[in-house]
């Protein structure tokens, strides 16, 4: 069964939410701009920030929804953290796009605050560290990857169990290999600042 949900939390995640709003709205491919990921930060660039803002949210929810309704269904821990890895996954690298996707910056946090059904406090605390970090950093990449490792850090510490910080620190190593490129433009002072 574990596998059932595992599927089910690829295909979750990997509806493409910049890349058809993005092409819906511009016509245009959002892989062939900024980035090439058809994550929120990108289409936020191209589209603006409201709609960079409302794509970020519906990539934490579909991250979320498959552990949620595994949850519902009566789950284990360890399958619900499965699902949320596979959801990220399914973000990340989507069958539909050739396997080119996002980030999965976003995603992540969705499936964090629906690990322990429903313990957002882990997410919660990431996202205000992400939020502090674009603010002082400027770098929304730096922000994502401190963001998230602070969030995967809490998680013992709030008592979650273990398939869920175990789930969550190899998500968190997934985002650092994600945003490989992004650091070694950090590392030539390239990388674009945001406002």
């Amino acid at each position: 069964m574990a596998l059932v949900w595992m599927i089910f939390g690829y295909l979750a995640g990997s509806c493409p939410t910049g890349y058809l709003v993005v092409k819906y709205i511009k016509g245009v491919d959002i892989r062939d701009y900024g980035s090439g990921n058809v994550g929120a930060t990108n289409a936020g660039r191209l589209l603006g920030r409201n709609w960079g803002i409302a794509i970020a949210l519906f990539d934490m929810l579909k991250g979320g929804i498959m552990v949620w309704i595994a949850y519902l269904a009566g789950a284990s821990d360890m399958t619900m953290a499965l699902t949320g890895v596979m959801s990220v996954l399914g973000h990340n690298y989507p069958a539909w796009l050739n396997f080119r996707g996002g980030k999965g910056v976003a995603t992540t946090f969705g499936v964090f605050a629906f690990f322990d059904f429903f313990n957002p406090w882990c997410a919660l605390l990431g996202g205000v560290v992400w939020y502090l970090m674009l603010k002082y950093a400027k770098y929304v990449s730096i922000s994502s990857m401190i963001g998230l490792f602070v969030a995967t850090i809490a998680m013992p510490v709030f008592g979650m169990p273990r398939p869920y910080y175990i789930a969550a620190l190899f998500l968190s190593c997934l985002s650092v290999w994600r945003h490989r490129s992004n650091i070694t433009r950090i590392l030539e002072g390239s990388e674009v600042k945001v406002d």
